[in-house]
């Protein structure tokens, strides 16, 4: 029987509705499966194997006491003999430098303010010379920089000029003697004493610990560190002068003060300069109660050599060196690797471990960060980038179309 007129509108409106459904819903389709994000991929991470080294073995003096730190290095980083506070001679006018540097500054070479000495100056000259001390001679209205002054003290050992020096810069033996004490407490020195300016009194005492902590004090100083690391100069009225620490310019040794006294015995606190790898380390140290400067120096140059030995340049990680991997759905691959090289300076057996991270993502560009792999050296942390090698690119309508069950339609 032939379709009526209304049975043929029917079915065409079925068709084109059904059509149009069709058309819709691939349309939703081809909508959801091309703007749904990929599916976030997480990193499969590699961690850094922990580093070790050995042990330093330096060669101590069989004698006395001695200690040695390094700039940059916190504390002492060994120590021999007694550790506790004992008469340190000469030694103590590496204070009385610091300190009368604190009331009067000086930078690099600069002369600084002229002093013109007194027959009060005199005075103390033949008081020194009483005492059996070390000297340098003063005549009054002569003239000295401050600099000058300081070398004086610093060079042949002059006690006569560390007194003159502080007086000075503080008007008065007690007065400086107060500021000295209030030095020491500001920077930690709880265990030294100053009771004179040249170390002659057996109350101008120290601890290794501490005469380690007053040479980094001194070599940060570029006026003192310059000052000490000079093998002689030559003065208005007392002409020539002498460094007395014979081991300068050898392994290095380009300060500080030397000390000596029938209590103390030979003493010298020395800093030299090693090169490790491609870095300077400033090694500072001390040794007390030598029975001569001879024996003094010999166990300084062994400790030093044997002591470079235990410093050591280690390699924390190459630049490009892959701490993780992504591997998308879609068969892309990227690696998470370090931005930079990086390398750190450690002493002896310090122990060294890493651990990497990185974030999920979906997609990324080569060499954005993504994470980080982070080196405990010591008590200090050493921080690399970490950065994609490839870019993860989107997969593509293809892919997506055939793989709806793996996009994020949530988004």
């Amino acid at each position: 029987m032939p379709l009526t007129r209304r049975q043929i509108f029917r079915r065409r409106r079925i068709a084109f509705f059904g059509a149009l459904a069709v058309v819709l819903t691939l349309v939703g389709y081809l909508a959801t499966t091309g703007f749904a994000p990929v599916p976030e991929e997480a990193a499969a991470l590699t961690q850094p194997a922990a580093l070790t080294q050995a042990a330093a073995q330096p060669d101590w003096p069989g004698f006395g006491s001695s200690a040695f730190g390094a700039v940059g290095f916190p504390g002492v980083l060994g120590s021999s003999g007694a550790t506790e506070s004992m008469p340190i001679a000469s030694v103590t006018k590496t204070v009385t430098a610091l300190v009368v540097l604190d009331a009067k500054p000086l930078t690099g070479n600069e002369p600084g303010p002229d002093i013109t000495f007194t027959d009060a100056d005199v005075e103390i000259y033949y008081d020194v010379m009483a005492e059996n001390g070390s000297v340098a001679p003063v005549v009054a209205g002569m003239v000295l920089s401050e600099r000058q002054a300081l070398e004086a003290t610093m060079l042949p050992s002059a006690n006569n000029y560390a007194l003159s020096l502080a007086v000075w810069a503080y008007g008065s033996l007690d007065a400086y003697l107060a500021a000295a004490q209030d030095w020491l407490a500001k920077n930690g020195l709880d265990d030294t004493a100053v009771a004179d300016t040249s170390g002659l009194s057996t109350s101008s005492r120290s601890t290794p610990a501490d005469l380690v902590k007053i040479g980094k004090l001194a070599v940060a100083h570029p006026a003192l560190a310059g000052i000490v690391a000079e093998p002689s100069a030559k003065l208005p009225v007392i002409g020539a002068v002498k460094n007395t620490n014979k081991l300068l310019g050898r392994f290095g040794v380009d300060g500080i003060k030397t000390g000596t006294t029938d209590e103390a015995g030979a003493c010298l606190l020395f800093s030299t300069d090693l090169k490790v790898g491609g870095r300077t380390v400033t090694l500072v140290g001390v040794v007390l109660g030598g029975a001569n400067h001879t024996d003094v120096n010999r166990a300084v140059a062994d400790l030093i050599t044997t002591a470079k030995a235990g410093f050591r340049e280690v390699t924390l990680t190459e630049k490009g060196t892959a701490y993780g991997t992504y591997a998308t759905a879609w068969g892309q691959e990227s690696s998470a690797v370090a931005s930079r090289a990086a390398s750190a300076l450690v002493w002896s057996d310090t122990p060294i471990s890493g651990a990497a991270t990185a974030r999920a993502l979906t997609l990324g560009g080569k060499k954005d960060t993504v994470g980080a792999v982070e080196f405990l050296v010591g008590d200090k942390t050493v921080s690399v980038p970490l950065v994609l090698d490839r870019t993860i690119s989107d997969p593509g309508p293809a892919w997506r179309f055939s793989h709806p069950g793996e996009l994020n339609a949530d988004g």
